[in-house]
Order: C-alpha cells, then structure tokens, then sequence
C-alpha cells in the first residue's frame, strides 16, 4: 500500500508564490506514488476569523480552484473539507487531554503567530490549541508524511509527542508517527523584503494575479538601498528580486553570472525586474487560464467526493483509536 500524505491550506484567501514553492510543488511530485490528502482546513482558520465566518467559507471554493489549476489531480490526491469531518473535532478532544497549557506556550509557531497576531492573555482558546487540532487531521488520516515550511516542524514534532504519549498510555500501536518532507525553498519573502509572503500582511503575488497586478508587484520589491545608479555594486543578498528569481529562473549558470555582474554594477533594478516578471507572467499564465476554465459546481463535486472518501478513513481510524482508549460504542 502506498504510504498516506495530509497537508492543507486555512482558506482565508486565494493561494500565493509562497504557497506554491513552500508546499505545492511538493504536493504536484508526491501525488502520484503516495496516496495524497488535502485538507481545506476551514475549522482552523476559524480560529482567528471566528467573527467573519463568510471570508472562510467563500474561500474553500476559491482555495480548491488554486490546488487543481496548478495540477493537483482529484483522480490521485483526495480533497476535502475540514469541517465535514467530525471525526477531526472528537479526536482533538482525546488529544487535548494529552497536552499541557506550558507544552503549547512554548510551541515556537504559536509563540510567533501570537506575537504577529497581537495576542496576549485575550488569545482565543480555539487558536491557541490548534496544534492539537493538527495532529487529529494528520492523525486521523494515517498520514506519514507532511509537506511543511521550515516555520511548521514545531507543529510535526509536537504532533509526535502526542502519538507517542496515546500509545504508551493506552498500550497499543494504534497511531503512526510522521515525517516532515520539506521544500527546497523553505521560506518566501514578501515583497516587502520584512516578513514571509503572507495572504494576511498583503505582501504576496497570488497565483491568481493578472498580468498588470504581478508585473506592479514585482516593480514594487525591494532591492538596495544603496544601488541608486545602474553602475553601482549592488548587493544580492537581501534582495527581494535576486530571492524571487533563486526560486523561479530555472537556469543557475545565468543566474550565476547575472548576480556576478551585479555584485561588481553596470546593472540596473529595472533589468531584473523585468526579468523576474517575464519568468513569473511565464509561469502563471497557464495557472490562471487553467483556473479561470473551472467550474464551481464542478469544483464542488471534487469537494464532495473527496471528503466522502475521506470520511470513510476517518471512520476506521477513530474506531479503532476508541478501541484502543476502551471507550464504549454503541
């Protein structure tokens, strides 16, 4: 049997470069030889959109679109809806029971996200626990691996330790432990130069973009300060547009030589602008065309089909977890 995989995305918005380097292309490769789950993991971005429900559930559609227009294939991975699972919501309780207050304050995700999110002592329980809720979606689905970002192996490791606490405490082997499979580009900057590309900080090109918003966005980036005329040295490293290009030109020996002449000047932000454009208006149009030929109720019947096969795993699992616990079922 083909080893499980389950990732997922919180649909707060559509997809962006970052998502597509950190964990799509990931997801696009493994699709074929492991038996693949997404997850659109509307209950999770609850946590912190509880008070405008409607940005979370008009975007599972949305989301849904971005995985298939990239070529994540309905027939080889399993798409499904978070919420349409309760199995997910039981097992976190189990799981909630196995964690401390202290082990989740010092989860260094959390610690970031709280930090980012302006949250103090006023934090929603529901977003301070979500870790735990993590673990029940990969749990539940057997999953052995789990394509992240490097910012997400806290949430593996913790998922870990909760694996092997239910199985030491109950005497069984009933849950597998899982491995972190990371990209080769762990982090994209914003084109801000100050943080992650992020759907929340609107610093982000989405896959989605027309023309004209990529190419303004791209012209938006930051280079250096300190390379005000074509003819000066510039600096490469913290180079928003050299960060960009390390990630999308598939050619290295002219990057090589593109960063060298650079480095010693005589060549200007506008080249390499309109370089990186060229590459990502290449890259993205057959995305969005791909996207924009998808219909939404056809797109709903990929949802629905998907969570309803995923339902079923999701069913043996939890039998088996309350066998293991020596919970009653009638």
């Amino acid at each position: 049997m083909k080893k499980k995989i389950l990732t997922g995305d919180r649909p707060t918005g559509q997809l962006h470069l970052g998502h597509y380097v950190g964990s799509l292309q990931n997801r696009i490769k493994l699709q074929s030889s492991y038996d693949q789950y997404i997850l659109v993991a509307d209950l999770q971005a609850l946590t912190d959109h509880f008070a405008h429900p409607e940005k979370v559930s008009q975007n599972i559609i949305e989301i849904a679109k971005d995985y298939l227009s990239v070529g994540i294939d309905p027939e080889q991975t399993t798409i499904l809806i978070q919420s349409q699972i309760p199995e997910i919501a039981e097992l976190t309780v189990y799981y909630l029971n196995l964690v401390t207050l202290g082990r989740l304050r010092r989860n260094p995700t959390i610690k970031y996200e709280m930090q980012q999110k302006g949250y103090n002592e006023a934090i929603p329980a529901g977003f301070f626990c979500y870790p735990v809720s993590q673990a029940a979606d990969i749990t539940l689905f057997q999953a052995e691996l789990v394509p992240v970002g490097e910012d997400q192996l806290p949430m593996i490791e913790q998922t870990n330790e909760i694996v092997r606490r239910f199985n030491r405490l109950y005497h069984t082997e009933t849950l597998k432990e899982c491995k972190a499979v990371l990209s080769k580009t762990a982090r994209l900057v914003g084109i801000d130069g100050k943080s992650k590309s992020s759907k929340s900080l609107g610093n982000a090109i989405a896959l989605a973009d027309p023309p004209e918003v990529i190419k303004q966005k791209v012209f938006q980036m930051y280079t250096d300060p300190d390379h005000i005329k074509a003819s000066d040295p510039g600096r490469v490293e913290g180079n928003v547009v050299f960060a960009y290009l390390d990630a999308f030109h598939p050619d290295l020996e002219i990057l090589a030589d593109l960063k060298a002449h650079y480095r010693r000047g005589g060549l200007g932000d506008v080249v390499i602008k309109n370089m990186l454009n060229d590459r990502l208006q290449l890259l993205l149009a057959p995305i969005r065309a791909k996207r924009d030929s998808l219909d939404a109720k056809m797109v709903k019947e990929i949802l629905h089909q998907g969570t309803v096969k995923a339902a079923q795993l999701a069913k043996e699992t939890i039998k088996m977890v309350r066998e293991a616990m020596g919970i009653q079922s009638f």
